[in-house]
């Protein structure tokens, strides 16, 4: 399944969900772990839209959709920190928000994910496991 990590380095997830403009994103099954891309959903350091647009009610929740819109086809998002209405579009979304200490890398993460997938995953890991091989087949 396509996992995305928030960075600004590419080595490390480091950067605030609405601040990031860049994702590393990578192919994360039990097997283990492919970098697929550098994804960016900004121009620029930062996503200026959302941190512009913060407190500006609808105008900020478009931004954040169109956000999300761009991470569509991944299942789990890192990042070293997110707000509360963020999380939940989100998860709307059918992307899992998972937190992770400001600094830790990427390969790290992704393997504690893979030892995760293969010992003991979360009802909503084992039914994204699922949903993932089943897209896999009718490939």
């Amino acid at each position: 399944m396509k996992v995305a990590f928030a960075t600004t380095s590419g080595e490390a997830v480091d950067e605030h969900f609405g601040r990031a403009s860049t994702f590393a994103v990578y192919d994360v099954t039990p097997e283990g772990t492919i970098f697929l891309e550098m994804r960016r959903v900004a121009e620029g350091a930062f996503d200026d839209e959302i941190v512009a647009s913060r407190g500006l009610g609808s105008l900020h929740d478009d931004a954040v959709t169109a956000k999300i819109g761009k991470l569509g086809d991944v299942k789990i998002v890192y990042f070293s920190e997110i707000g509360g209405p963020s999380a939940a579009k989100l998860i709307r979304a059918g992307i899992m928000p998972l937190k992770a200490a400001a600094g830790t890398g990427i390969a790290s993460a992704a393997d504690r994910l893979v030892q995760t997938m293969r010992t003991k995953p979360a009802p909503w890991m084992r039914r994204a496991l699922a949903d993932d091989a089943s897209a896999r087949l009718d490939q």
